[in-house]
C-alpha cells in the first residue's frame, strides 16, 4: 500500500528494540525459577513452565519478519539472527507447546520454512541442515491445536487445562492465521477448517448485535458473553484472525462479508487523531497504540488481499500509522494499555509493551 505524499515510519530503532526484546522479554529470573521449583516439587502444585515462544514475543517475531524484505542488508542480517536464535532457543530446549498462544510464533517459523522450501535459498535463519527441524517444529505446533479438546461447537478454549470452557477473542488472532496457512501449505484441509470454525463460532456467539463489535469472550454451553463490548485489542485480534484466513478462496468466501462489516464497525470509531481508544466507543478516553496498531495492521492486510477496496480503508490505515508514529520514542511505542488480566479486567496503565511494538512493525 503506497503512502502517497507521506513519509514512511522509520523503523530502525523499533527493529533494534524488537530484536533485543524477542530474546529477553518475559524470561524468568532466578527468584521466579526457585519459587516455581518449590511449588512443583515440594508442594506438588500445578505450575506453568517457562514459555519461550509465548504470544508477547510471538507478536514481535511476526513484526520483525514483516520488516525483513525492505530492511537494509545490515538490518536484515540482524533480524535474521534474532529470529534464528528465537527458534533455536525454543527448539534446542525441546520445549513443549504450552498454550494455544504459542501458535502465533508458529506463523513466523512457517513463513521461514515455506520461503526456503519454495526457493531453496539459504539465509541467516534456515539452511539445508536445519530445514527438517523447522518442519518438525511446525508440525508439533499444528498437532497441538488439532489434538486440543474443543467445546461442543468446535471452539478451542483459551486455557484448555482450566476446564472452564471460556473462549476468548484473543485466540482468533493468535491461532487462526497459523492454522490456516499451515493447512494451505501442507494441503491439510482439517487445519484450515479448524481455523475458520473458530472465527465463524465467535461471530455466532461472541458479538454484540447492536454495535457489530465483539465481546471479549463467551461460553458456548451457557451462551453467556463475557468482558466488555469493543475492547480495542479484541477488535484487533478478531480482524487479524479473519485477515489471516482469507489468503485463499475457501476462507475468503466464508469470511469476506463479516470481515468487511467488522472493519466498517471499527473505523466508525476511529478518532480524529487517527487513534483507536482502549475501548472503541470510549472516543474521549485514553488512546491505545496497541489497539490502533493491531486494527490498522489487519486492515492493511485486507487491502493487500484486495478484500478491502474502498479508499476509506487505506485512509484509516494511514491515519492510524501516523498516530502510532507520534507515540514512538527511543525505539519503543508508548501509550499502550497494559496487559489484560481477565474478563472485565483492563488496567488503565499505559506504557510501552511488545503488543504495541509488534503491530507497529507491521504498518
Amino acid at each position: 500500500m503506497r503512502r502517497t505524499g507521506k513519509k514512511i515510519m522509520d523503523k530502525k530503532e523499533l527493529i533494534d528494540t524488537a530484536c533485543r526484546e524477542l530474546l529477553t522479554y518475559g524470561l524468568w529470573d532466578r527468584k521466579t525459577k526457585i519459587k516455581r521449583w518449590v511449588k512443583k516439587n515440594l508442594f506438588h502444585e500445578l505450575t506453568d513452565v517457562e514459555d519461550l515462544i509465548f504470544w508477547k514475543t510471538g507478536i514481535l517475531a511476526v513484526g520483525l519478519l514483516h520488516c525483513r524484505p525492505s530492511a537494509s542488508p545490515a538490518l536484515r542480517q540482524r533480524i535474521e539472527a534474532a529470529l534464528a536464535s528465537y527458534f533455536e532457543r525454543w527448539n534446542d530446549r525441546k520445549q513443549p507447546v504450552c498454550y494455544p498462544d504459542d501458535l502465533l510464533a508458529g506463523e513466523t517459523f512457517l513463513a521461514i520454512y515455506e520461503e526456503y522450501d519454495r526457493t531453496k535459498v539459504e539465509n541467516g535463519m534456515i539452511h539445508a541442515q536445519n530445514a527438517q527441524t523447522y518442519r518438525w517444529a511446525i508440525k508439533k505446533l499444528a498437532e497441538y491445536a488439532l489434538n486440543c479438546v474443543t467445546d461442543e461447537a468446535g471452539s478451542l478454549p483459551y486455557r484448555p487445562r482450566h476446564g472452564d470452557g471460556h473462549v476468548c477473542v484473543d485466540s482468533v488472532g493468535l491461532v487462526c492465521p497459523f492454522l490456516y496457512e499451515y493447512g494451505r501449505f501442507m494441503e491439510e484441509s482439517q487445519s484450515m477448517e479448524l481455523a475458520v470454525r473458530q472465527i465463524v463460532n465467535f461471530l455466532a456467539y461472541g458479538m454484540d448485535q447492536a454495535t457489530g463489535l465483539p465481546y471479549h469472550g463467551y461460553e458456548t454451553r451457557t451462551a453467556c458473553k463475557y468482558g466488555i463490548i469493543g475492547w480495542g485489542r479484541a477488535v484487533g485480534w478478531l480482524l487479524r484472525g479473519m485477515a489471516g484466513c482469507m489468503t485463499t478462496a475457501y476462507g475468503e468466501e466464508r469470511l469476506r462479508d463479516s470481515y468487511r462489516a467488522l472493519a466498517d464497525a471499527a473505523i466508525a470509531h476511529q478518532r480524529k487523531d487517527g487513534c483507536f481508544s482502549w475501548q472503541l466507543q470510549a472516543v474521549d478516553g485514553p488512546a491505545d497504540t496497541s489497539a490502533t496498531g493491531m486494527i490498522c495492521a489487519a486492515l492493511k492486510r485486507g487491502v493487500e488481499l484486495h478484500v478491502l477496496q474502498d479508499a476509506k480503508y487505506e485512509q484509516a490505515v494511514l491515519a492510524g500509522t501516523d498516530a502510532v508514529e507520534k507515540s514512538v520514542k527511543d525505539g519503543r511505542v508508548y501509550d499502550c494499555s497494559g496487559e489484560c488480566e481477565g474478563f472485565g479486567q483492563y488496567p488503565q496503565r499505559y506504557g510501552a509493551y511488545p503488543w504495541s511494538l509488534g503491530p507497529a512493525l507491521m504498518l
